[in-house]
């Protein structure tokens, strides 16, 4: 009786560690689908090479296309040595929808790179927050914590954001560890005060990875591009890299 019972649980167990090891492989298999599927987009959508700075409202993406993938997608960001290179996207219902959905809409892993509605999609608020996953495999807003490296940092100063009319260009002035509160709530963004308080918070944080470049004018007047992901060693904090709109 005791033999028996050995045995079933033997069976069980390799039951179990097969059952693992199959979902573990489709969810890679899935990951890896769902990463060639935002790097063919790319070749597909960029229309040609991104111009010199002294031609910002050239616009090297096809929206024509992204539109009929998703009518969701309404910029596009790049940052020089990363991999970020994707278009942004904003749920028209639902602001965590592209948390865990991709823009092709499949539930799961690595999400999208994303905006909430409280953002207009023009990016003339002050501040507009762009979420992305911190993911294993190197995609989504992982290499923004390339960031923490001194010399990347002070050899990496600028982002590209493209909508169908502009190019615009924003020069990154902080790269900080920060809370997880949700910024477009914790300060009332209509408020000068409130304003200045949001960046007065980027430098009030403590973490030896923080980094600042002090030449980058910014204030309560300019306009704020917010990049940020998880940092899994961390679950209360995200990592934030922080850049300012230029004329350049």
């Amino acid at each position: 009786m005791k033999r028996k019972v050995r045995i079933v649980l033997l069976i069980v167990c390799i039951l179990i560690l097969l059952g693992g090891g199959v979902y573990l492989y489709m969810e890679s298999l899935q990951r890896t689908e769902e990463k060639d599927m935002y790097e063919d987009l790319q070749e597909e959508v960029k229309t040609e090479e991104p111009q010199e700075v002294e031609e910002p409202d050239v616009i090297p993406i096809d929206f024509a296309k992204l539109r009929k993938k998703n009518p969701d997608i309404y910029a596009w960001i790049q940052i020089e040595d990363t991999n970020i290179d994707y278009p942004i996207v904003q749920h028209e219902t639902d602001d965590s929808y592209y948390l865990n959905h991709t823009i092709e809409g499949k539930a799961g892993y690595p999400g999208s790179i994303y905006t909430e509605r409280v953002n207009a999609k023009d990016f003339s608020d002050f501040n507009t927050v762009v979420y992305g996953h911190d993911m294993k495999d190197g995609s989504m807003f992982k290499h923004l914590h390339k960031f923490e490296n001194d010399k990347f940092f002070k050899n990496h100063d600028t982002i590209h954001v493209y909508t169908e009319t502009e190019h615009k260009i924003y020069k990154i002035f902080a790269a900080v560890v920060y809370s997880d509160k949700h910024l477009m709530y914790a300060y009332n963004y209509e408020n000068e005060k409130e304003r200045e308080a949001f960046i007065n918070s980027l430098y009030e944080t403590h973490s030896m990875k923080n980094l600042y470049r002090e030449d980058v004018q910014v204030d309560a007047d300019s306009h704020i591009l917010t990049l940020s992901t998880c940092i899994g060693s961390q679950p209360t904090k995200r990592y934030l890299v922080v850049a300012v709109e230029t004329e350049e």
